[in-house]
């Protein structure tokens, strides 16, 4: 069974409508930042007021499975010692002196449960953001236990109200909710299902990653983040083989590729191999070491055929950016979804 994209379904308003459900989702991606953020102001709030001003915790332990996403943020940022660990329970040393954070948007994993209840149980200082009425808030009582509560079930929006929160009692930088929720309603509009795929950047990159296999790349902590979370999207919805990582570990992909035959039969029964395409997550980070191998990738794309695709923002904050950046690229994997055809 031949696969094949049909640019055509993605201005066709009758295909679209079986997949008004995916699409709306997205598109409500702001509202949710803003839901979340106004049903924590109250617990967040009280919980700033309740901290001893000057005093910082021996260490910030970011539990949990949903820990990565913090920690890309937070790792360059943090005064003092920052550890992820998605991993189930928590690191033998911590303990009475130390901040426990977790992003538990559903609330309902046993994991995640089982290690705030390890925390309450050494004595730390725990925050969490989840449910209240959940398997993760029920775990959460004790004396040093605030509960930020949420209601959505949406990462980002779950990680917005905590970064909130730590950006108050400066141990990360600002996370604005209004600032991320404005960068992905902007998102929503420039990638609306009802906005013409000649000037809709998310129908442009799926029309540009059909025949491809994508290597997603972003050179900063939280793009590298973005490219890991829009790669298994792209994987998700069409099925292909999407990567990311490390520069160094995408350069081998593109130098093994081989070159183009421009004599291959575009009607043959076998169909050819799907070459790679390079997107390149620009969150317009001033770092030398990013801007160095941005520039090595594509010379090596340039001298192996390889597309190179740019996904850009125009966010100001760095959360925003990140966002605004993973929003864009998720449009346009559901968009590749709805142009591939089977025959």
């Amino acid at each position: 069974m031949a696969t094949w994209f049909d640019e055509a379904r993605l201005d066709d308003a009758g295909v679209l409508d079986t997949v008004d459900l995916r699409l709306r989702t997205l598109a409500e991606s702001g509202a949710r930042v803003r839901r979340e953020a106004h049903e924590a102001a109250t617990a967040t709030a009280e919980l700033i007021a309740a901290g001893r001003d000057g005093e910082r915790p021996r260490a910030v332990i970011a539990a949990g499975p949903d820990s990565r996403l913090l920690r890309a943020v937070l790792e360059p940022w943090c005064p003092v010692p920052f550890v992820a660990w998605p991993n189930p329970g928590l690191p033998g040393w911590a303990g009475s002196l130390d901040l426990v954070v977790m992003l538990a948007p559903e609330g309902n994993d046993h994991g995640s449960a089982s290690a705030v209840a390890e925390a309450v149980r050494r004595g730390a200082q725990v925050v969490v953001a989840c449910p209240p009425r959940s398997l993760v808030g029920e775990h959460a009582a004790g004396r040093h236990v605030t509960v930020l509560p949420t209601v959505t079930g949406d990462q980002l929006a779950t990680a917005v109200v905590m970064l909130d929160y730590l950006a108050h009692v400066h141990l990360g930088p600002r996370a604005d909710a209004e600032s991320v929720a404005a960068s992905l309603d902007d998102v929503a509009t420039n990638c609306s299902p009802h906005r013409d795929l000649a000037v809709n950047p998310a129908k442009m990159l799926a029309i540009a990653m059909a025949d491809t296999n994508p290597l997603v790349w972003g050179g900063s902590v939280l793009a590298a983040r973005a490219a890991r979370r829009l790669a298994e999207s792209l994987r998700r919805t069409s099925g292909r083989s999407a990567i990311a990582g490390d520069a160094e570990h995408l350069l081998p992909v593109i130098e093994a590729t081989k070159p183009h035959d421009l004599f291959a039969d575009p009607f043959a029964d076998e169909p050819a191999d799907l070459r790679p395409l390079l997107l390149v997550l620009d969150d317009r980070s001033d770092d030398p070491v990013v801007r160095e191998q941005t520039g090595q990738l594509a010379a090596a794309a340039a001298r192996h055929g390889v597309r190179v695709e740019t996904l850009e923002t125009t966010a100001d904050a760095e959360v925003a950016r990140y966002a605004s950046l993973l929003l864009t690229g998720t449009y346009a994997a559901e968009y590749l979804r709805v142009g591939l055809v089977e025959d």
